[in-house]
């Protein structure tokens, strides 16, 4: 360290407010560097293959109807079981990782994940099965909002949606890598070797506890000012070795002014200034996630069932979907901070509401014609979806900003856990237009949410956006 030497020890802010304000404004001077890329590769990892591991299941589903003999309502238990369980683990890590830290819980659910993986190897039963899939589903549903939360405290405003939405791209990455894995390894070697792969990045969570730094936005938070301080200038050296350049003096911050914290945690995301942000961005999570779900995990099935389209063919199809999904969370990783979040919420899921209404009216007598429109929602609706990971952490305070991002990953979870029961309920009556109608009408009250109800919070510090 050179310049801000001083920052880090004489003159240290002597209470926890005027600390978050003082770590806010060191950040925001930090130029993109390695050091950036290098944290969110590591933590691109642990959620690239979690989101792996979250839609194997739909994968695997032909091969377990047909092997375990599966009614339509065991099969929808399975898909829906490992859903029930990220909804339970999104409320407990967001209260962890609120409590003992951001990166011990991503850590402890990479590891819990990929020991169920290999475990659901061994099943040769639907109970067993669906008793692992809850387990991970804690884990999944942990890690991913968590992680999302930590990335937005390690960056500055300026192009933080860019640099946020580039890592959170490895989250649909891993769902396109599954649908493609899946195609080509299911028909060879069975879902047991594909749940076997999935165990390996497990062993991701040795590599998070020693390379990745607690966020020092949280340890200033919790009043731990010595290891906050120490780690954001362990940072600044790393970031001015790493560009050969002394950083510039922060700007003066004010303190942060904050409410008592016996209001802290699930109280006070429902009153004063966050019950509407916290109303807004469930309904979002719901919205898009119950679209998203609702479609892919019944995707193959409709195919095989409906068109009668076999196995690689069926997959093949649902893949083609994913891709074009991760198209779409590219093209509003690049615009986001340009169009602005919530005109990005309101006009992708508009437009997959659009995309849902032709095919559910006019379009859906064919395999071809399900696999061009709902490809076209696809790129809709995951550009949303990935935007709620930017958005989310931006409107609450670092003391809840975990919760309050996973209470958006809970609320999502009842979308997609809904989304396929609500499918599965209206294509069993034989009624395939009819769903993607419905599936319209979600879209459609979601993108009306967002662009009523949403506040904007592109270009701004974190700590002006929530105090």
């Amino acid at each position: 360290m050179t310049t801000d030497t001083p920052h880090a020890t004489a003159g240290r802010p002597a209470d926890t407010a005027a600390l978050v304000a003082a770590i806010g404004a060191r950040f925001e001077r930090l130029p993109l560097c390695r050091w950036h890329v290098t944290v969110r590769l590591i933590i691109g990892a642990v959620t690239f293959f979690e989101a792996f591991d979250q839609l194997l299941i739909a994968y695997a589903l032909p091969e377990l109807r047909a092997e375990w003999h599966l009614t339509t309502g065991q099969t929808t238990s399975l898909i829906t079981v490992g859903s029930v369980g990220m909804l339970a683990g999104a409320l407990l890590s967001g209260r962890l990782a609120d409590r003992i830290g951001r990166v011990k819980v991503i850590a402890a659910c990479i590891a819990l994940s990929g020991v169920c993986s290999l475990l659901l190897t061994l099943c040769s039963s639907p109970g067993p099965f669906m008793a692992l899939r809850f387990v991970q589903g804690l884990a999944i549903g942990g890690e991913v909002p968590v992680a999302a939360t930590f990335i937005a405290e390690i960056t500055r405003a300026h192009k933080r949606g860019r640099f946020v939405l580039l890592y959170e791209l490895v989250f649909p990455a891993g769902l396109t890598a599954c649908a493609v894995l899946a195609w080509w390894l299911m028909p060879l070697l069975g879902w047991r070797w594909m749940f076997g792969l999935a165990a390996i990045p497990g062993v991701l969570c040795v590599l998070v506890v020693r390379a990745v730094p607690e966020s020092p936005r949280w340890l200033a938070d919790h009043g731990r000012h010595e290891e906050a301080l120490a780690t954001m200038a362990s940072i600044e050296a790393k970031v001015e070795k790493i560009t050969g350049e002394p950083l510039s003096q922060p700007a003066p911050a004010a303190p942060v002014a904050r409410e008592s914290h016996a209001r802290s945690g699930l109280r006070e995301l429902l009153t004063g200034r966050y019950r509407k942000r916290t109303l807004v961005v469930c309904a979002l999570w719901f919205c898009g996630y119950f679209v998203n779900y609702g479609i892919s995990s019944w995707l193959p099935t409709i195919y095989g069932s409906r068109f009668h389209l076999d196995l690689s063919d069926a997959l093949l199809y649902s893949t083609v979907t994913s891709c074009a999904g991760f198209l779409g969370c590219l093209v509003v990783a690049l615009t986001v901070d340009r169009i602005g979040r919530r005109h990005t919420v309101t006009w992708c899921l508009g437009g997959a509401a659009l995309c849902l209404l032709i095919l559910g009216l006019f379009a859906g007598g064919s395999a071809s014609s399900v696999l061009i429109w709902t490809s076209l929602s696809a790129v809709f609706f995951f550009g949303a979806n990935i935007c709620l990971y930017l958005y989310t952490p931006e409107l609450f305070p670092t003391r809840m900003r975990a919760l309050g991002t996973s209470l958006g990953g809970a609320v999502n979870r009842l979308g997609v856990i809904l989304g396929p029961i609500v499918v599965g309920a209206v294509y069993a009556g034989g009624a395939l237009g009819t769903v993607f109608v419905t599936l319209a009408v979600v879209a459609l009250v979601g993108s009306l949410t967002a662009g009523v109800a949403a506040e904007e919070t592109s270009g701004r510090q974190l700590e002006d956006v929530a105090p």
